[in-house]
């Protein structure tokens, strides 16, 4: 087994204030018509949010295993492949105003 180094309780603090800032950002957001990027937007803040819990509350930023690391890098580099080819095919969707 290993010995996991505990993360002090401000790290935790702080990253759940950046989640509750995420999620505020995310709600603000909403509100504001940026065109086709509101789904660009609203998928960069969800990806972070992400990110913060992987790395701090799984403590993948203390993983010092080799096989683990790869696994993560090809995770995010298989997400971003599908995050561009969903939102290449939602970006050329013709868009039409229907009354």
């Amino acid at each position: 087994m290993h010995d996991h180094a505990k993360s002090p309780l401000k790290t935790y603090f702080a990253v759940w204030g950046a989640l509750l800032l995420g999620t505020y950002l995310t709600y603000r957001v909403a509100f504001i018509d940026l065109g086709p990027f509101n789904p660009v937007i609203a998928l960069v803040i969800a990806t972070t949010k992400a990110l913060l819990v992987a790395l701090f509350f799984m403590h993948l930023i203390s993983a010092s295993e080799r096989l683990l690391k790869l696994v993560v890098v090809s995770t995010l580099f298989f997400l971003f492949i599908l995050l561009a080819l969903t939102l290449t095919d939602y970006m050329s969707r013709p868009w039409t105003m229907t009354s």
